[in-house]
This record gives C-alpha cells, sequence and structure tokens, in this order.
C-alpha cells in the first residue's frame, strides 16, 4: 500500500501539518526524518547543456537549492498558507532580499518608527545613501498618518506585526488595504506572531518575513530566515537574491529548522500562557514602572490586538523597568536565576535583555516610559510559569530590598 504524497499539504491541520510538512523518508537508507544532505554539489543529468543553471527548485548546487533547503521551503509555505517560500542564511538577509528584488533607485518606503535595528539602518543610511531609496517612519499604530505618508513613487509598505520592542500592533488589513490601493507591497515581519497565531497573507499581506532563529526553530540552536507569498514575488527573490547574491541557508540549519518547527504549535500554546500571566503579575507589582505586551488592557492597541489575533494569544514578549535608573535594571537582571540575560527571543528557555532608553534613530521613537527608564525585553519560554514569576519576584525583592 503507497503512503500519501508528502507534497499535497492542503488538506492537513496545522498540527499534522508541523510534523508531516516538507519531510520525505529516505529512498537510500529508508529514514524517516528526512536526513541532513551536506552536499553543495548534485549529479547532473547526461546532458547537463540543456539545463536551466539558475533553477531553484531541483537540486544541482546547494547555493540554488539543496534537499534540506527544498523541504524546509514546502513546510514554511505551507504552514503560513502561502503559495512559495525562499529560506535564507538569517532572518536580517529574508529581509534584505525583500528591499533588494523590489526596490530600486528613485522608489519610496514606508517603514514603521519602531522596527528591527538591522532594518532601521537599512532604510535611514545604507539604501538611501548607497541606491537613492527614499524611506519615511511612520506610526503603524496611526492608519491616517501611514496614508498620509503615501506618494506617487511608494512602492512598499513594511511593518512588523508586533513591533520590537514597544510590542505596538498594526492592523494588518488595514495596511494591506492601503498598499493596494497605492500599488505598492505589504511585507510584514510576522516574527513575534508566527503560525497558527497568525498569517498576514490571509488578510492581504503581499509577503511574510520570519526570522526562522526565533520561534519557529525555537531551540536557540540555528539561525535561518523566510520570506513567504505568491509564485511569482517568490519566483523573482530567487532569480534575483538567492542564486545571484547568495545567503544561502546551510543544510545544517535547514535541518535544526525543521527539526524544531515540529512543536511549534505546542511550544506557542505554553508560551502564550505563560506570558499573559507573567504580563498581569509584572503590571500588579508597584515595583514595576511600567509594563507593555498587547494582552494588558492597559495596551493601547489591546482591543486591534483582540480582534487581529482572534483570541489566539498575544505574544510572548513583552517589555518593562522597574522602578528605577539603569543600575537598578542591571541589578534586577542579575538577580534572576531561571530567566537568563540574552539576547534573541522566542526560545525554549525565557530570555531577558536589557536595552537603554534610544536606539537608532533617537529615543524620540519611543514612548515616555521607554525613554525615561529603558526598558527590559523579556520573552517567554517553556519553564513553569509558577517558576517564571518566583524568579522574577525573587529578583524584585533582591533589587529593592538591598539596593
Amino acid at each position: 500500500m503507497s503512503r500519501p504524497d508528502k507534497h499535497d499539504l492542503s488538506t492537513l491541520s496545522f498540527n499534522t501539518l508541523s510534523v508531516h510538512g516538507g519531510n520525505e523518508i529516505d529512498k537510500t537508507s529508508g529514514a524517516i526524518p528526512t536526513p541532513i544532505v551536506m552536499a553543495n554539489s548534485y549529479e547532473l543529468p547526461y546532458d547537463p547543456s540543456t539545463m536551466d543553471w539558475s533553477d531553484t527548485e531541483s537540486p544541482s548546487y546547494t547555493r540554488n537549492s539543496g534537499h534540506n533547503q527544498i523541504g524546509l521551503q514546502r513546510k514554511l509555505a505551507a504552514i503560513e498558507g502561502g503559495e512559495d517560500a525562499a529560506v535564507f542564511a538569517t532572518g536580517v538577509a529574508a529581509l534584505h532580499v525583500v528591499f533588494f528584488t523590489f526596490l530600486k533607485s528613485g522608489d519610496h518606503v514606508i517603514v514603521g518608527d519602531v522596527t528591527y535595528e538591522a532594518v532601521w539602518r537599512l532604510f535611514s543610511e545604507l539604501l538611501p545613501q548607497r541606491y537613492n531609496i527614499e524611506a519615511t517612519f511612520v506610526d503603524m499604530g496611526n492608519m491616517d498618518a501611514v496614508r498620509a505618508a503615501v506618494r506617487p513613487n511608494t512602492k512598499l509598505i513594511h511593518t512588523e506585526t508586533i513591533a520590537n520592542p514597544t510590542t505596538k500592533v498594526a492592523d494588518i488589513a488595514t495596511l494591506a488595504s492601503i498598499a493596494k490601493q497605492a500599488g505598492a507591497l505589504l511585507s510584514v515581519d510576522s516574527t513575534f506572531t508566527p503560525p497558527p497565531f497568525f498569517r498576514p497573507l490571509a488578510v492581504g499581506a503581499d509577503l511574510v518575513i520570519h526570522s526562522l532563529t526565533k520561534y519557529i526553530n525555537g531551540h536557540g540552536d540555528a539561525m535561518g530566515g523566510v520570506v513567504i507569498g505568491s509564485k511569482p514575488l517568490i519566483h523573482h527573490i530567487k532569480a534575483d537574491a538567492l542564486v545571484d547574491r547568495g545567503g544561502t541557508i546551510s543544510p545544517s540549519n535547514a535541518w535544526l529548522i525543521m527539526r524544531g518547527s515540529v512543536t511549534l504549535p505546542l511550544r506557542l500554546k505554553q508560551q502564550f500562557s505563560s506570558a499573559e500571566i507573567v504580563a498581569r503579575s509584572l503590571a500588579a507589582d508597584k515595583r514595576v514602572a511600567y509594563v507593555t505586551y498587547p494582552g494588558l488592557d492597559s495596551h493601547d492597541q489591546h482591543a486591534l490586538a483582540k480582534g487581529q489575533f482572534a483570541g489566539k494569544g498575544y505574544g510572548a514578549v513583552m517589555a518593562f523597568a522597574v522602578d528605577g535608573d539603569p543600575d537598578a535594571q542591571n541589578r534586577f537582571v542579575a538577580h534572576l536565576r531561571v530567566i537568563t540575560s540574552a539576547v534573541s527571543l522566542g526560545h525554549d528557555e525565557s530570555l531577558i535583555v536589557h536595552v537603554g532608553g534610544s536606539g537608532r534613530g533617537g529615543s524620540d521613537r519611543y514612548p515616555p516610559d521607554f525613554q525615561k527608564y529603558g526598558h527590559l525585553r523579556l520573552s517567554i519560554g517553556l519553564e513553569d510559569t509558577e517558576d517564571l514569576i518566583a524568579d522574577i519576584n525573587n529578583a524584585l525583592d533582591e533589587t529593592f530590598e538591598r539596593s
């Protein structure tokens, strides 16, 4: 009896896709999970002169396409609800290829005024200075401001679903409508909101980007990035920014991310549930100066988040500060024993990082509380919720009782 076609993923639920999507039983060994294929070259046909040397759909040279890369792309396209996907070595590489592929000299871009630092520098310095690409940074919580920023040469609107680090929520459906009316593309960095939590393509986005290093891998042991969208758009990316620019993901990282993604729905359920409880605990403590988390009623976009994310949760990242100066923030972090002081997010372990009040572009990009206290970005992991709260409370006690 033959097994069902692993490429036909349209009828499978998300949990089943997380397990089976993109995976193929190895024909040589019979191994159930697709093994790591570390080759950089693959056997050519009898007459290679008929080949398309830039083909990205079948393995020939791993810079263009490899066995593990192909499987991961199929899986990610399926779980995001896209037609195709292109994977890269890092999340920043995935972001850059979108801008590299679809923008040219003289074009205008609208970008969230709070965005990933690499994106900020690309649009505030590198792309304007080197390629004459103009960017307007706009509050993505203000749709009137976005509409007012549109120009005749606007070719792209780029946002994050939940802004890093302020947790401001963007109205993706409205942004998609604005972009369509302007004849522009909407690209969405959905790293904070991986599927099945939210799918920007389903509400009109053209391209979705994830840092695979974060939630989709989920174990802090591999780096990667992906762009997901329609076949024509992804084909353009593969042709222009994969084959002739590089940035290819390694077979080992593709394999690790494929393995990590199997537990994505289970991890998100735990992380989102714990994050809501931790955020409420922090908000109720008088020693905490502020907390920004979309699941709190006090969050400016709480109503939008509740509707847009359809009750599935509010993410697992929050920003807050203890009531004190920068040294108080450092003392608090130093007293944590379960939560780890480190960059990144979406890992199996909870991570916290202390950042000052300003970043690239100046402190006025951030709310007044961020400017006054700085902020601690906390990414909730898989630990027991009560252990996380106990760890935070103990660190607060140590910080304020022994200061």
